[in-house]
Protein backbone atom coordinates (compact mmCIF):
# COMPACT_ATOMS: atom_id res chain seq x y z
CA UNK A 1 0.00 0.00 0.00
CA UNK A 2 1.47 3.95 -0.78
CA UNK A 3 1.85 5.94 1.56
CA UNK A 4 -0.97 8.06 0.13
CA UNK A 5 -3.17 5.42 0.25
CA UNK A 6 -1.95 4.72 4.17
CA UNK A 7 -2.91 8.28 4.68
CA UNK A 8 -6.46 8.28 4.05
CA UNK A 9 -7.42 4.61 5.67
CA UNK A 10 -5.75 6.13 8.68
CA UNK A 11 -8.16 9.24 8.01
CA UNK A 12 -11.08 7.02 7.25
CA UNK A 13 -10.46 5.03 10.37
CA UNK A 14 -10.46 7.81 12.78
CA UNK A 15 -13.47 9.14 11.17
CA UNK A 16 -15.43 6.03 11.69
CA UNK A 17 -14.42 5.75 15.51
CA UNK A 18 -15.12 9.71 16.27
CA UNK A 19 -18.79 8.64 14.35
CA UNK A 20 -19.25 5.88 16.23
CA UNK A 21 -18.50 6.85 19.78
CA UNK A 22 -18.25 9.54 22.37
CA UNK A 23 -16.28 8.02 24.93
CA UNK A 24 -12.92 10.25 24.58
CA UNK A 25 -10.22 7.91 26.04
CA UNK A 26 -11.73 5.00 23.01
CA UNK A 27 -11.55 7.82 20.08
CA UNK A 28 -7.88 9.11 21.14
CA UNK A 29 -6.40 5.49 21.65
CA UNK A 30 -7.33 4.96 17.86
CA UNK A 31 -5.98 8.48 17.03
CA UNK A 32 -2.39 7.71 18.27
CA UNK A 33 -2.56 4.14 16.88
CA UNK A 34 -3.58 5.33 13.74
CA UNK A 35 -0.76 7.71 13.41
CA UNK A 36 1.60 5.46 14.54
CA UNK A 37 1.02 3.05 12.18
CA UNK A 38 0.10 5.26 9.08
CA UNK A 39 3.69 7.65 9.85
CA UNK A 40 5.81 4.18 10.67
CA UNK A 41 6.23 6.22 14.13
CA UNK A 42 7.75 5.10 17.03
CA UNK A 43 5.05 6.06 19.07
CA UNK A 44 2.26 8.66 19.14
CA UNK A 45 0.52 10.62 21.89
CA UNK A 46 -2.19 13.25 22.37
CA UNK A 47 -1.90 15.54 25.81
CA UNK A 48 -4.26 18.17 26.83
CA UNK A 49 -4.21 21.12 28.57
CA UNK A 50 -5.42 21.06 31.98
CA UNK A 51 -7.76 23.66 33.02
CA UNK A 52 -5.22 25.89 34.98
CA UNK A 53 -3.14 25.62 31.61
CA UNK A 54 0.33 24.96 33.33
CA UNK A 55 0.52 21.27 32.14
CA UNK A 56 -0.50 18.87 29.82
CA UNK A 57 -2.30 15.68 30.90
CA UNK A 58 -1.89 12.34 28.98
CA UNK A 59 -4.77 11.79 27.03
CA UNK A 60 -3.82 9.02 25.07
CA UNK A 61 -0.93 6.97 23.86
CA UNK A 62 0.61 4.11 21.49
CA UNK A 63 3.90 2.90 21.89
CA UNK A 64 5.48 4.67 24.57
CA UNK A 65 6.79 2.27 27.45
CA UNK A 66 4.81 2.59 31.30
CA UNK A 67 8.34 4.36 32.62
CA UNK A 68 8.28 7.21 29.88
CA UNK A 69 4.70 7.84 30.84
CA UNK A 70 5.31 8.12 34.44
CA UNK A 71 8.73 10.31 33.81
CA UNK A 72 7.01 13.21 35.03
CA UNK A 73 4.26 15.92 34.45
CA UNK A 74 4.79 17.84 31.36
CA UNK A 75 5.14 21.79 32.48
CA UNK A 76 4.33 24.15 29.64
CA UNK A 77 6.53 26.72 31.41
CA UNK A 78 9.37 23.73 31.04
CA UNK A 79 8.66 22.71 27.61
CA UNK A 80 9.31 25.00 24.68
CA UNK A 81 8.36 23.01 22.23
CA UNK A 82 4.94 22.30 23.76
CA UNK A 83 4.64 26.64 24.45
CA UNK A 84 5.64 26.82 20.30
CA UNK A 85 2.96 24.08 19.83
CA UNK A 86 -0.03 25.77 22.15
CA UNK A 87 0.83 29.03 20.21
CA UNK A 88 -0.72 27.11 17.21
CA UNK A 89 2.85 26.50 15.57
CA UNK A 90 3.43 22.50 14.49
CA UNK A 91 7.02 22.39 15.84
CA UNK A 92 9.73 19.64 14.50
CA UNK A 93 12.71 18.12 16.69
CA UNK A 94 15.10 16.38 14.58
CA UNK A 95 17.28 15.35 17.42
CA UNK A 96 15.03 15.15 20.62
CA UNK A 97 17.94 14.07 23.16
CA UNK A 98 20.04 17.52 22.74
CA UNK A 99 17.38 20.13 21.79
CA UNK A 100 16.66 23.00 24.74
CA UNK A 101 13.26 23.12 24.05
CA UNK A 102 12.38 19.16 24.66
CA UNK A 103 11.87 18.73 28.49
CA UNK A 104 13.09 15.32 29.35
CA UNK A 105 15.84 14.78 27.20
CA UNK A 106 17.49 12.28 28.94
CA UNK A 107 14.45 9.98 29.04
CA UNK A 108 13.83 10.20 25.67
CA UNK A 109 17.06 8.90 24.85
CA UNK A 110 16.19 5.96 26.98
CA UNK A 111 13.13 5.20 25.13
CA UNK A 112 15.06 5.52 21.90
CA UNK A 113 13.11 8.55 20.94
CA UNK A 114 15.62 10.94 18.08
CA UNK A 115 12.73 13.09 16.48
CA UNK A 116 9.97 14.68 17.29
CA UNK A 117 6.90 15.87 15.89
CA UNK A 118 4.44 18.37 17.97
CA UNK A 119 1.03 20.18 16.56
CA UNK A 120 -1.32 21.79 18.55
CA UNK A 121 -5.35 20.71 18.78
CA UNK A 122 -6.87 23.57 18.13
CA UNK A 123 -10.43 24.09 19.03
CA UNK A 124 -11.92 27.57 17.72
CA UNK A 125 -8.69 28.62 17.33
CA UNK A 126 -8.11 28.38 21.15
CA UNK A 127 -5.10 25.29 21.86
CA UNK A 128 -6.26 22.58 23.50
CA UNK A 129 -3.63 20.07 23.86
CA UNK A 130 -0.97 18.77 21.71
CA UNK A 131 -0.24 16.15 18.64
CA UNK A 132 3.09 14.66 19.27
CA UNK A 133 4.21 12.02 16.79
CA UNK A 134 8.38 10.16 17.65
CA UNK A 135 10.49 8.57 15.72
CA UNK A 136 13.28 6.48 16.69
CA UNK A 137 15.04 7.92 14.06
CA UNK A 138 16.36 10.90 13.05
CA UNK A 139 14.26 12.26 10.27
CA UNK A 140 12.48 14.87 8.61
CA UNK A 141 9.18 14.66 8.78
CA UNK A 142 7.78 15.02 5.06
CA UNK A 143 5.38 18.35 3.80
CA UNK A 144 2.48 15.32 3.46
CA UNK A 145 3.13 14.04 6.58
CA UNK A 146 2.56 17.54 8.38
CA UNK A 147 -0.37 17.95 6.31
CA UNK A 148 -1.34 14.59 7.38
CA UNK A 149 -1.29 15.30 11.34
CA UNK A 150 -2.65 18.43 11.02
CA UNK A 151 -6.02 17.23 9.51
CA UNK A 152 -5.70 14.33 12.28
CA UNK A 153 -4.95 17.33 14.88
CA UNK A 154 -7.93 19.18 14.07
CA UNK A 155 -10.16 15.81 13.72
CA UNK A 156 -8.96 14.84 17.51
CA UNK A 157 -9.66 18.50 18.50
CA UNK A 158 -13.27 17.90 17.33
CA UNK A 159 -13.57 15.10 18.69
CA UNK A 160 -12.76 16.21 22.08
CA UNK A 161 -14.67 18.97 22.19
CA UNK A 162 -17.76 16.89 20.89
CA UNK A 163 -17.00 15.04 24.09
CA UNK A 164 -16.62 17.49 26.27
CA UNK A 165 -19.99 19.16 25.00
CA UNK A 166 -22.02 15.62 25.31
CA UNK A 167 -20.78 15.21 28.55
CA UNK A 168 -21.93 18.50 29.82
CA UNK A 169 -25.18 18.11 28.41
CA UNK A 170 -25.29 14.66 29.88
CA UNK A 171 -24.85 16.79 33.51
CA UNK A 172 -27.47 19.07 32.52
CA UNK A 173 -30.12 16.66 31.41
CA UNK A 174 -29.80 14.51 34.72
CA UNK A 175 -29.43 18.02 36.91
CA UNK A 176 -32.78 18.96 35.51
CA UNK A 177 -34.55 15.32 36.02
CA UNK A 178 -33.32 15.60 39.45
CA UNK A 179 -34.73 18.65 39.80
CA UNK A 180 -37.63 17.98 38.05
CA UNK A 181 -38.17 15.08 40.20
CA UNK A 182 -37.97 17.27 43.56
CA UNK A 183 -40.54 19.76 42.41
CA UNK A 184 -42.77 17.75 41.11
CA UNK A 185 -43.04 14.57 43.66
CA UNK A 186 -45.10 16.69 46.17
Amino acid sequence: MTKEKDYYHSLYEVAKVINSSLDPSLVLDAITQQVTKALDLKACSIRLLADDGKNLLMGASHGLSKGYLRKGAVEVAKSGLDQEALSGKQVTIREACSDPRFQYPEKAKEEGISSVVVLPLLAEEKAIGVLRGYSEQCRDFSEEEIEFLTIIANLSAIAIENARLHHRLKLDSELQTAYDYRLFDD
